[in-house]
């Protein structure tokens, strides 16, 4: 079993365990009313669109979702928040050192003996969370599920949800398929991106992600008998039906989103292993990103 098998496989336990400690780590974590920005690179950049959108659907607060390489310096925060599972991504470390004093800062990281404990006003450490693998899988979703968790989002039924994803096969012939589309809608617009990031990571496979109603505005155009079109929740009225009249393949996610995710990162690794590549050392990829 590859790293990146056994580190996915691990989820269910892992969200529980995030989400017992979100009530102790409050303090760390933005408070209702604060104005936020979540700030990531790669996996965790689309982790942090997913929080976003829950806690503004959460009426928590208005929240911004940015890539640390692009935060807009000149906008009036309370709190920014940097997802890093390194904890030594040169742009997080950065940006935090930017903002550092006017506003409040917190990590959440894997690592606790990196820079970024010292860059942050407050560190929220997940080690039981941390990866081998290049590829991220568990860490990501264990820290949507800490902030998930502490907007009152997480509940059982998720984990059960997890657990069904990593036992049930996968729908048949996708691993044969040429082309991937990932759909989200709201906090799962996150969630789709970071699927077709998984996809194009692992397997170096034709890869895109959309929100779903964009779906229709051209990028519907490419798909073919060859083609998966996946959603991850719930489905625009007659969007099934226009994908299935393309002659594409469309895969609807009964699941808990994030369980659809774990779904879509075993499929990752079985299209990968399918092309004859090893899923733990991705092409032209390290763990962490150091400038």
């Amino acid at each position: 079993m590859t790293h990146v098998e056994d580190e996915l496989r691990s989820q269910p336990e892992c969200w529980t365990r995030a989400a017992s400690l979100a009530a102790r780590h409050g303090g760390a974590l933005p408070a209702p009313g604060e104005r936020v920005a979540i700030v990531g690179c790669g996996t965790s950049y689309f982790m942090a669109q997913a929080a976003a959108a829950l806690r503004e659907g959460a009426r928590k607060g208005e929240t911004d979702a940015f890539a640390a390489s692009e935060f807009p310096y000149g906008r009036p925060y309370d709190r920014v928040v940097a997802l890093t599972r390194s904890g030594t991504t040169t742009e997080v470390l950065d940006l935090l050192g930017m903002v550092s004093g006017p506003i409040r800062t917190t990590a959440i990281t894997a690592d606790p003996s990196t820079p970024v404990t010292d860059a942050a006003d407050d560190v929220v450490v997940l080690d039981f969370a941390d990866e081998r693998s290049v590829v991220q899988t568990r860490f990501a979703t264990t820290a949507l599920t800490l902030l998930r968790a502490h907007l009152g989002l997480h509940t059982e039924s998720v984990v059960a949800d997890a657990r069904t994803a990593l036992a049930a096969e996968l729908p048949e012939g996708l691993v044969d398929c040429g082309q991937f589309t990932f759909l989200g809608r709201g906090w799962t617009v996150g969630l789709a991106h970071e699927a077709a990031l998984k996809m194009r990571e692992a397997a170096q496979v034709w890869t895109e992600s959309y929100p779903a109603m964009e779906y229709r505005h051209g990028p519907i155009s490419i798909t073919t008998r060859s083609t998966v079109t996946w959603m991850l929740g719930a489905a625009p009225e007659g969007l099934p039906e226009q994908v299935r009249a393309t002659g594409g393949r469309w895969v609807a996610g009964g699941l808990d989103p994030l369980a659809e995710l774990v779904r879509a990162q075993r499929l990752a690794v079985a299209v990968a292993q399918a092309r004859g590549l090893d899923p733990d050392r991705p092409r032209h990829l390290t763990r962490s990103v150091i400038l």
